[in-house]
């Protein structure tokens, strides 16, 4: 009988939401995470999480491969919206701001790599929350969709957990990275009694869901895949954060064990 301990001995007695919130070293602390998205207003979250890590970024655009200075500002409120839900779950976790929407309102598959790139190489992410996606029909030339797929691999491989929206029209319409499921955490929305709680769905290439609402800002209400995914980077942030040495296949495994224990709706 192989007596070597498992990653989950450690964290058996917090398979329940209830015991994972209460544990008090299950802050997120020690966990980079980056939001690629339209930025982080850090002066609000500031005043919203007074003890929190002090918030770095830059700003990707399209037309340059050199990332811009981030100065605390987003380019809309969506990426504020997220950092606030994984900010609730995991306070102590460090963030960092990516900005690939700019003044457009949307990102291009180019800039989305070169950010990944970033928060893989520069900023030693654990984790890569993505509340965004680019539908199957930008997804061409071929060349493209398989340039993001590989470098989605490449996080994997270097032990980096991407956390991705599903479309909101999910399984209608199929939107990526979230359908490069095996890598990666995908995300659709639903509806839980708390914001600990998320089950396994699999559905299509989506496998997981979580609470779709959000706290912060006007669209926060409505039930969406954007504030479901960060729901679950911050479950993971403080799974990680009492366990940092898993790799995303072993936090991918203890969040179904978890899921499948008969504590998630």
């Amino acid at each position: 009988m192989n007596d070597t301990p498992t990653p989950f001995d450690d964290l058996a007695a917090l398979l329940t939401p209830q015991r994972l919130l209460g544990d008090a070293r299950a802050t997120g602390a020690g966990v980079k995470i980056a939001v690629i998205d339209s930025g982080i207003d850090r002066d609000l979250l500031a005043t919203r999480f007074p003890g929190m890590q002090p918030i770095e970024g830059a700003v990707f655009r399209a037309d340059s491969s050199v990332p811009g200075e981030y100065t605390g500002r987003p380019s809309s409120p969506h990426g504020s919206t997220v950092a606030d839900i994984i900010l609730k779950l995991a306070p102590r976790a460090t963030l960092f701001s990516s900005d690939v929407f700019g003044s457009v309102g949307s990102a291009d598959v180019d800039t989305l790599i070169r950010a990944i790139q970033h928060a893989i190489d520069v900023w030693n992410c654990k984790i890569i929350n993505l509340s965004l996606g680019v539908p199957e029909s930008r997804m061409q030339p071929m060349q493209k969709r398989l340039q993001l797929q590989k470098t989605i691999e490449e996080a994997y491989y270097k032990d980096v957990l991407v956390v991705a929206a599903a479309h909101n029209e999910h399984p209608l319409t199929r939107s990526f990275p979230a359908a490069f499921a095996p890598p990666l955490l995908s995300v659709d929305k639903g509806l839980f009694a708390g914001p600990l709680e998320f089950a396994y769905r699999l559905r299509e290439t989506v496998e997981f869901a979580a609470h779709g609402k959000g706290y912060l800002g006007p669209f926060s209400q409505e039930p969406a895949t954007s504030w479901a995914t960060p729901h679950l980077t911050g479950i993971a942030a403080k799974v990680l954060s009492l366990k940092p040495d898993l790799k995303p296949f072993e936090v991918k495994t203890i969040l179904y064990w978890m899921s499948r224990s008969g504590t998630h709706v």
